[in-house]
């Protein structure tokens, strides 16, 4: 099994971006904070209903209510206003880089567990640089971008708390080729894995398993492995790639296949014979790809193949070439 490596990185300085979220559990119910209406009648203020009244005429004349007769002299009670602090919050990709201007994610948080164990989310913002009103108190701010995250306790007085958080996230958008042709979406898919291809220990698990060509996703600053599959037989390539805090890098990764059209037919140029089962093998005898049909399609990375097509009980086969980037068909004679 042959398998290709190449990619060509372009690193640019990061603008605003709408991070693909990943691993972005759907945050707990918001606690309602907001506190019911007073009971008691409704107070309208539309005009009393009834017969115009008489330009001519004065109006009726209101006495003001005698003490000790079922009503009290002094001035109304004033509503009491609860106190609040504000929160101002920011981040930023690292201690001298940009402040981040979209694409995160911030949850404030009681200091203290529940009955059940769980810290209550008290508010949530999606803002770039959100100001949260908040009750006097201590809470745990959490802030996310994508993979890279950050918390820390705040406590909120009744003036404006800064505070401010270092995410070193750097975003990553990838597609594929194969020579100078762009990839469909739909061919190919990229996953994600934390560290070197070269490094020991084998392959580490995905952190981003299925990554649509052209999305950007959010990681932290570091090196990472690109696994690349163009179809689903064997053309796979792996490539390293570095991602820096406060930067977008662009990376193209070149596969050397083709697409292959199966046909067992009777004679050259013939009609394909349908329920025709296919193996696709190298030649040291390992099987690349299996299918039913009567013309599937197959990207093969180039090299050597052999077709073996089973119909009616018979079996016919023929080895053949994949160039790369030449598509084409591959006929086997039903002789």
């Amino acid at each position: 099994m042959a398998f290709a490596l190449a990619c060509l990185w372009v690193v640019v300085p990061m603008g605003p971006v709408s991070a693909q979220l990943f691993s972005d559990r759907p945050p707990p119910v918001p606690p309602g904070l907001v506190p019911e209406p007073p009971s008691g009648p409704a107070i309208s203020l539309a005009p009393p209903s009834g017969p115009a009244a008489s330009p001519n005429l004065p109006g009726p004349v209101l006495q003001p209510p005698v003490a000790g007769i079922g009503s009290t002299v002094g001035p109304a009670p004033s509503l009491q206003v609860p106190q609040q602090g504000v929160l101002a919050l920011t981040a930023r990709y690292g201690k001298d880089l940009p402040v981040i201007n979209g694409g995160l994610v911030w949850r404030v948080f009681s200091d203290k567990p529940d009955e059940t164990g769980a810290f209550k989310l008290v508010r949530e913002d999606r803002g770039a640089t959100p100001n949260i009103p908040l009750p006097p108190g201590n809470y745990v701010v959490h802030v996310a971008l994508g993979l890279v995250s950050a918390a820390r306790p705040v406590t909120v007085k009744t003036d404006t708390d800064r505070e401010s958080f270092l995410l070193p996230a750097g975003g990553l958008r990838i597609e594929g080729r194969v020579g100078t042709s762009k990839i469909p979406p739909n061919q190919i898919s990229f996953s994600i894995h934390k560290g070197s291809q070269f490094d020991s220990g084998g392959e580490s698990p995905s952190i981003v398993p299925n990554v649509t060509p052209g999305d950007v996703v959010m990681l932290p600053e570091g090196t990472y492995n690109i696994i690349s599959n163009y179809g689903d037989a064997n053309s796979v390539v792996r490539s390293d790639i570095q991602v820096q805090a406060g930067k977008l890098t662009d990376t193209t990764i070149t596969h050397r296949a083709a697409v292959i059209t199966l046909k067992l037919v009777g004679e050259k140029g013939g009609e394909a014979l349908a329920n025709t089962a296919w193996s696709v093998i190298t030649p040291g005898g390992d099987v690349v790809k299996e299918s039913i049909g009567a013309f599937p399609r197959v990207i093969l990375a180039e090299g050597e193949y052999r077709a073996i097509a089973k119909n009616e009980g018979k079996v016919f086969e023929r080895s053949f070439n994949v160039v790369n980037g030449v598509d084409g068909d591959v006929e086997v004679i039903a002789r």
